[in-house]
């Protein structure tokens, strides 16, 4: 990863077709977000000389952590309280994992209202089923999925056949990310037909056509 950050990053584009590109996010399996599964090369991560703060090495994981602090973002536990959700009372009530435990009590001094929101909501376990992370984290994007929505009034006052005809908005209707990947890259076509029914699962996973996403054929 390294060899493609910052001043790299437009040689990649140059020296790949953005066939490949689609090929390789739609086949590798994201990381999950959980603890001690931060990218090693982000914690140690090199600043080129051309980079506005000048050449040298920072932890992302670290400045994460900071920032947080610095801004004046609640700990875990008194936000949770501010979205009106119960807070923990131990450090079982975060997780069943024992390992998490022992570490977190070590780092906290053995006080759940010191532990950090990041390291909190990573920490949640087991997820709820079907989540792709914690439920801390899910309310939030909940909130901010909706408000981005409403406050766009062609998403809402002016989703209307008026503004889009009713071509329009049966258009918007029947398709999906995948007619929008093969319209543009139809060489991809052998590798999303016909078992590829949710193209934000990773596709070589999709053996069998999963019938809990049904895909129409328009």
């Amino acid at each position: 990863m390294q060899n493609v950050v910052f001043e790299k990053t437009e040689k990649v584009f140059q020296e790949n077709s953005m066939e490949n590109l689609f090929y390789s996010f739609g086949n590798d399996h994201p990381g999950a977000m959980t603890l001690h599964n931060y990218p090693n090369f982000l914690r140690n991560l090199t600043l080129p000389p051309t980079h506005p703060h000048g050449a040298g090495r920072i932890d992302l994981a670290t400045i994460d952590i900071l920032r947080d602090r610095e801004r004046g973002v609640p700990r875990y536990n008194e936000f949770r309280r501010q979205l009106h959700l119960t807070p923990i009372t131990s450090f079982e009530d975060l997780t069943t994992n024992t390992a998490h435990v022992k570490e977190l009590r070590q780092v906290y001094n053995d006080d759940v209202e010191k532990i950090d929101l990041l390291i909190g909501s990573l920490t949640e376990s087991p997820l709820p089923e079907g989540f792709g992370f914690s439920d801390t984290f899910f309310r939030i994007f909940l909130v901010m999925a909706r408000r981005r929505l409403e406050a766009d009034r062609f998403f809402t006052d002016d989703y209307t056949p008026e503004f889009y005809t009713q071509w329009g908005l049966d258009y918007i209707d029947r398709t999906y990310l995948k007619d929008i990947l093969l319209r543009h890259y139809p060489n991809l076509s052998s590798q999303l037909q016909p078992n590829v029914t949710n193209v934000f699962i990773p596709w070589k996973s999709q053996t069998t056509l999963d019938r809990k996403f049904p895909y129409p054929d328009w």
